[in-house]
């Protein structure tokens, strides 16, 4: 009698050993199911790939929990649906918003002084390489001063009629009053906020804004401190405006980035020949180091104890600095040849990520980073926009929706009352825009 071998029968008639393909007879073991394929991210066809994909990547969370299976291994449904989303957003574009935010852009929080009281507000503060410096009040403000301009928002991306008809893919319109513009001496090249909380809840937080300005030929840039901690009073009509500008220093250089410590007292500056440390109360300005090439991102940052003097080094000359918060420890940097990589101070060796396919040679564009830092978002010289995932370095969008360089951006800060600030602003010469996602 031929011996039973496990995974194996005996043909008798051939007098040999065959394997058995599949169960074996009698086993309690079944085969697996293959995983619930997961949708391409990838969408040619613009317009139509949200819903479709959204609704498979609901089925694969019914039929396997948080975690989806997959040929790459196992991913988050959370994470894998946000891709989604990020991957097919709306676009639209501000009227009245030209050459006015090309250089400069940040969002803050305000009080308003209306007939019936204080209201607070989102604002955006933007800057042109004209030297236009304006307030943008964002949705929440009617022309109750009956003067100002109305700017409305047009959907530009997708352009397919009919695509999520109903959906409200903006904050609304923003009104810029009559007295919040002003002409600076030169180009703005840096708008950065900051907000210092005191101990009382009670009591009003201070907010300053610093603003620098790039220099002309016969002189060159000056640091100023606009001072919002009281409330803003448009019913005026003397323009209130130009009054919270003061001029803290100036230099003898280009000036093209700044940044300011958490307490507000001192800031640190970016030129044409190296970085200085001024004091914000005096005036007072020292160098730090001194180069031959220009500085143009600068970051004071907080997070770093003690003397760290680690150097990388880029592709070329670096444009953008972005220090991550809920990962401290990591910062974001991109370079004039399209390079965008991110770093940890602990490892200085070498980039931890890379970001593909940017497009850039000698523009100073900034990066945007969400405030959940899960996206990365940069525009390119060919005009595209892209947004990548900061942990993967995954390509999510890439689109042309204007015929200039998407310059400046930003994503509104998580404390903002407004009511769409999962989306983000952009800033070109062509104008305002705001993308945003379901």
């Amino acid at each position: 009698m031929p011996k039973e071998l496990p995974g194996f029968y005996y043909d008798a008639e051939k007098n040999r050993y065959f394997p058995i393909k599949g169960p074996i007879p009698g086993s309690s073991k079944k085969r697996k199911s293959p995983p619930p394929p997961i949708p391409s991210n990838k969408e040619k066809d613009k317009g139509k790939c949200t819903k479709l994909r959204s609704n498979k990547l609901l089925n694969v969370r019914e039929l396997c929990g948080k975690v989806i299976p997959s040929r790459k291994g196992k991913l988050n449904f959370q994470m894998e649906f946000l891709k989604k989303q990020v991957s097919c957003p709306l676009i639209s574009k501000y009227d009245g918003t030209q050459r006015v935010v090309d250089s400069a852009l940040e969002n803050s929080t305000v009080d308003i002084n209306m007939p019936e009281g204080l209201l607070e507000t989102d604002i955006l503060l933007t800057g042109g390489m004209n030297g236009s410096l304006c307030i943008f009040e964002v949705g929440k403000v009617e022309q109750e001063f009956n003067q100002g301009v109305k700017c409305l928002p047009d959907r530009v991306w997708p352009l397919t009629v009919g695509y999520r008809e109903g959906y409200c893919d903006s904050p609304g319109h923003l009104w810029r009053p009559q007295g919040a513009f002003v002409h600076m001496p030169s180009n703005i090249s840096c708008i950065k906020t900051s907000q210092k909380h005191r101990a009382s809840v009670s009591e009003t937080s201070l907010k300053h804004v610093l603003i620098t300005t790039l220099g002309a030929e016969s002189s060159g840039g000056a640091v100023y401190i606009l001072n919002l901690s009281e409330p803003l009073d448009f019913s005026s009509s003397i323009p209130t405006f130009r009054r919270r500008i003061s001029m803290i220093t100036s230099f003898e250089h280009t000036v093209w980035a700044a940044d300011c410590s958490h307490d507000q007292k001192r800031a640190v500056v970016g030129t044409n020949r190296g970085a200085g440390m001024l004091d914000i109360e005096t005036g007072v300005k020292s160098w730090v180091c001194r180069s031959k090439s220009d500085i143009f991102s600068i970051q004071f940052d907080n997070s770093i104890k003690g003397k760290m003097h680690n150097t990388i080094s880029m592709p070329s000359s670096v444009c953008c600095l972005v220090p991550l918060e809920l990962y401290d420890q990591c910062f974001l940097a991109s370079s004039m040849d399209g390079s965008i990589k991110l770093y940890d101070h602990r490892l200085m060796r070498g980039a931890i990520q890379s970001y593909e396919g940017n497009n850039n040679s000698h523009s100073r564009i900034q990066l945007g980073v969400d405030p959940s830092e899960t996206i990365v978002m940069s525009g390119g010289e060919d005009y595209q926009l892209r947004l990548w995932s900061m942990k993967s370095g995954e390509l999510l969008f890439e689109d042309k929706f204007m015929d200039t360089i998407p310059t400046v951006v930003r994503w509104p800060k998580t404390e903002g009352v407004g009511k769409h600030m999962q989306g983000a602003w952009l800033g070109s010469e062509e104008g305002l825009f705001f993308m945003d996602w379901p």
